[in-house]
């Protein structure tokens, strides 16, 4: 748990800096920053993704996740959480505070550094995984809080949250986890993390990729796995 808390104040730390040289940073600089994080973020997907060793079980995770996260209407409420913070913390019209948290929310939240390393902590003790990933996410927060405002400070409680309670669930459950689920969650988080970075670009307009909308995905490998090794075993 310690490591989500370190994790969550470095995210506090790089945004607070990021807002304190924003007005240094010119505008196209921020822009093209941000094109470049973006593709960085692309790469880090897509090497996730690769790892995976079922295809198939990215294929219906995706479906069923996606399925399952819009009938919750996860983005939505996502959506209204930062509209919430927005009108409770900024007073600009124009702010971009909704982005802030919901990109940096997902790109901190979402992946296998995020996953793994929550239950590297919670099942082994090793901690290395979080940090590291605490020292990109501060970075990264730098440059986001600088790009889209004060929504970015608040994604560090999310962190706090989302990976403390993985980090706590893997006390209880992660020693029952087999290594192939952790591997598939990590995949199937590879493709959310390509679809933020498809957001991060401008790819698709107006029309972004409703990540949110696809949370549910990464957590499906933890009944799939299990389901396809139990009906092999029926088959033959």
């Amino acid at each position: 748990m310690i490591a989500s808390v370190i994790n969550a104040l470095l995210v506090a730390v790089g945004s607070a800096v990021g807002l304190l040289f924003k007005n240094r940073i010119h505008e196209s600089s921020s822009r093209y920053i941000m094109v470049g994080l973006g593709l960085c973020v692309f790469a880090i997907g897509v090497d996730s993704t690769l790892k995976s060793e079922d295809t198939l079980c990215v294929i219906i995770c995706m479906v069923l996740g996606i399925l399952l996260g819009e009938a919750l209407r996860i983005e939505d409420h996502l959506d209204q959480l930062g509209e919430t913070l927005k009108k409770r913390f900024s007073g600009k019209e124009n702010s971009r505070f909704t982005e802030g948290f919901m990109t940096a929310t997902l790109l901190f939240c979402v992946g296998s550094m995020a996953i793994v390393g929550s239950l590297e902590a919670g099942i082994n003790g090793n901690y290395s995984i979080i940090l590291s990933k605490s020292v990109i996410d501060c970075v990264t927060a730098v440059t986001f809080a600088a790009a889209m405002g004060v929504g970015v400070v608040f994604s560090a409680f999310t962190v706090l949250i989302y990976q403390g309670l993985i980090t706590l669930l893997a006390i209880w459950v992660g020693p029952f986890l087999p290594e192939a689920v952790i591997l598939e969650m990590s995949g199937v988080g590879g493709l959310l993390i390509v679809g933020l970075s498809i957001n991060m670009l401008g790819l698709m307009g107006e029309n972004r990729v409703r990540v949110g909308n696809m949370l549910p995905a990464v957590f499906l490998p933890i009944a799939y796995v299990p389901f396809v090794d139990w009906l092999s075993g029926v088959i033959g």
